[in-house]
């Protein structure tokens, strides 16, 4: 064995090694120290947010924020979309969930699964009729936490239907960014029977499995900056 084989040897064993320890100290949790997820949700620049300043009117960053959604195709594997077109904002009241609210319009025009055959399928009278029907909506009625969890519950509107869903979230942050404003990170995903909404198109395969499912997921991926009221903007 050559000169070269030893030294790439020596170095790749350093490499690994090197790994193990960086990996192994990051996530060995012992007495004392936070959970993966605790770390992930209790950033440090939260401590920097009083609780008094986390309370107020924000809107959704639609750069970094996504409402889709996810249908089982076959029984096989849930097959994801999105809009492209939405608007949202949420009023927060750090002291008092109940008193705090959220709302958000999807424009179903924008729907995008990827393939644009089926996108405009959706768009059709088969689906979502977007001609007479071009938004969805959600208004919540009521806000309630129970631990880390906020459950939300609300009306949605979809076609000539609204009917009442609850979306659980997590809420991450809030935070200041580099400029100081005050941002919050809003996850959840509830399911809901399309067919409740009027949405009926698609038949069964020979065994009786549906080709579409009836249940739909609905995912929010939300972040939301802090509108400045007029004692911040002064």
């Amino acid at each position: 064995m050559n000169f070269r084989v030893l030294r790439n040897i020596a170095f790749l064993f350093v490499f690994v090694s090197g790994l193990a320890i960086v990996f192994g100290a990051a996530w060995t949790s012992g007495a004392g120290s936070p959970s993966l997820s605790e770390r992930f949700e209790l950033l440090p620049e939260e401590k920097k947010v009083p609780k008094a300043e986390r309370s107020g009117e924000y809107s959704f960053d639609k750069a970094h924020s996504s409402i889709g959604f996810r249908i089982k195709h076959m029984g096989l594997i849930d097959v994801p979309g999105h809009f492209r077109k939405f608007e949202g904002g949420l009023e927060f009241d750090a002291s008092k969930s109940r008193n705090s609210s959220v709302s958000f319009t999807a424009d179903m025009k924008s729907i995008d699964t990827g393939i644009n055959a089926r996108d405009n399928h959706l768009r059709s009278k088969d689906f979502f009729e977007v001609k007479t029907y071009p938004a969805m909506k959600f208004e919540s009625t009521r806000i309630k936490k129970k631990g880390k969890r906020y459950f939300v519950k609300g009306n949605l509107t979809m076609k000539d239907v609204t009917k009442e869903i609850e979306f659980p979230v997590r809420i991450y942050g809030p935070i200041r960014d580099q400029r100081g404003t005050i941002r919050m990170g809003v996850s959840g995903t509830t399911s809901i029977n399309r067919r409740e909404f009027n949405v009926n198109y698609g038949g069964n395969l020979p065994g009786g499995t549906a080709v579409l499912a009836d249940n739909v997921f609905v995912d929010l991926r939300i972040e939301a900056v802090k509108k400045k009221d007029e004692k911040e903007k002064k």
